[in-house]
């Protein structure tokens, strides 16, 4: 565990054949920038439970707090993944910690944005407008940071059925999703292309609509199990959709920055600890970024991605076997390129006393200084792109030594 010293210096949807995703709600994937490497977010919607997926077993307050749905200590029955010898890892997550073991996990703990309150709808625009409130603003930070890789030629893609706030802004975005729709007819398509003649901006984005729905073809092409895997249903449909989305990604054409948008974290009741809804979850992500990783192949060693949550959950266990909206969460960074096999946090503690309005999770790292780090040393974005990107935030220090050098 970094100590406290040690840390404080430390679109457009197209009628496209493959651009609809009505048959994949509540998942997408999101943009590129020519020659950049990989960078993904991930954003798990409806408050993931960290204390579960990362349980800081080495804290004294923690077994007790969490009762029935507390994760053992490592080399217990169904203990956590032991990580330092404080913190551990959901026994669904082997994927991830395997990733660690190689160094290309890094885990930040009572992390969280600069929302307060427990609204899903205002927790999850604050995450993705990359500012201080709800409301303000209509563009998303990974738009801007788009839009600050300038001399780059950037596009946008999103998988799902509407392009995610933190997407949103000025630079065009397409669309992708295996779908049951038929292909637009070539005549069609000429008449779209005349009827959007005299508007660059809506030009550009057919094309780049017409440009990403021929790559995915390509890429799932001769793939038919993958194919029949997307046409169903479940994990394995996600699996095949993620490994095809790391396709796209490594090719020397395609997106090269994305966002991965999956619901389902609101664990209100009948949580569960090891086993149980939550671990079901957390299992079916855990192939989910492993088939993305697999998709990505040789690409895997310059990518990153960040996994982010609106906000935590409660300490203790409520009166149905599940947990509330909270505030302090954990996040994940993974990927070939980053520093990992360590977990980043300021742990405040889970005693009552140091818990933030006397039960959640206090927050000690905004998540912004850790996308900060990610796209200085990542994408190379300089202070002056990073304050675009996240204005009103110069406060907010990038965190250094996330990628590897």
């Amino acid at each position: 565990m970094t100590s406290r010293r040690e840390f404080l210096n430390g679109g457009l949807r197209l009628g496209l054949g493959g651009a609809i995703a009505a048959a994949l709600p509540g998942v997408s994937f999101a943009a590129s920038a020519a020659g950049a490497p990989p960078f993904v977010v991930v954003i798990l919607r409806g408050a993931l439970d960290g204390l579960s997926a990362v349980p800081p077993y080495g804290d004294p307050d923690y077994a007790g707090a969490r009762g029935q749905i507390a994760i053992a200590r490592p080399h217990e029955p169904k203990g956590a993944l032991d990580l330092d010898g404080f913190f551990g890892l959901h026994p669904a997550l082997a994927g991830l910690h395997e990733r660690y073991a190689e160094r290309e996990l890094l885990v930040v703990h009572a992390s969280a944005s600069a929302y307060r309150e427990r609204s899903h709808f205002d927790g999850q625009n604050v995450l993705e407008n990359g500012g201080d409130a709800p409301s303000g603003t209509a563009s998303g930070w990974l738009n801007r940071a788009l839009g600050a890789l300038k001399g780059r030629a950037v596009t946008g893609l999103a998988l799902g059925q509407n392009v995610p706030l933190i997407l949103r802004g000025p630079v065009p975005v397409g669309s992708w999703a295996p779908s049951a729709l038929p292909e637009v007819e070539p005549e069609l398509l000429e008449r779209l292309r005349d009827l959007y003649s005299n508007d660059a901006t809506l030009a550009a984005r057919l094309d780049e609509g017409t440009r990403i729905d021929a790559l995915a073809a390509d890429e799932m092409a001769g793939e038919g199990e993958a194919m029949r895997r997307a046409k169903g249903g479940g994990i394995e449909r996600l699996k095949a959709i993620a490994e095809t989305a790391g396709r796209m990604l490594a090719a020397p054409d395609g997106p090269k920055l994305a966002v991965f948008d999956a619901g389902g974290w609101d664990t209100h009741a009948g949580e569960g600890g090891a086993e149980g809804q939550l671990a079901n979850r957390l299992g079916g992500f855990d192939k989910v970024l492993d088939a993305l990783r697999q998709g990505l192949g040789p690409e895997w060693r310059r990518s990153v991605v960040l996994v982010c949550t609106e906000f935590g959950r409660t300490v203790q266990v409520n009166g149905t076997r599940g947990t509330d909206h909270g505030t302090g969460a954990a996040a994940f960074v993974v990927g070939g390129a980053v520093a990992g096999g360590r977990v980043l946090a300021d742990w405040p503690g889970l005693a009552p006393r140091a818990r933030y309005e006397g039960r959640d999770l206090r927050p000690t790292t905004d998540l912004r200084a850790v996308a900060k780090g990610l796209l200085a040393e990542h994408l190379g974005l300089g202070r002056g792109a990073l304050a675009e990107v996240f204005p009103g935030s110069e406060r907010i220090a990038p965190i250094a030594g996330l990628v590897r050098a």
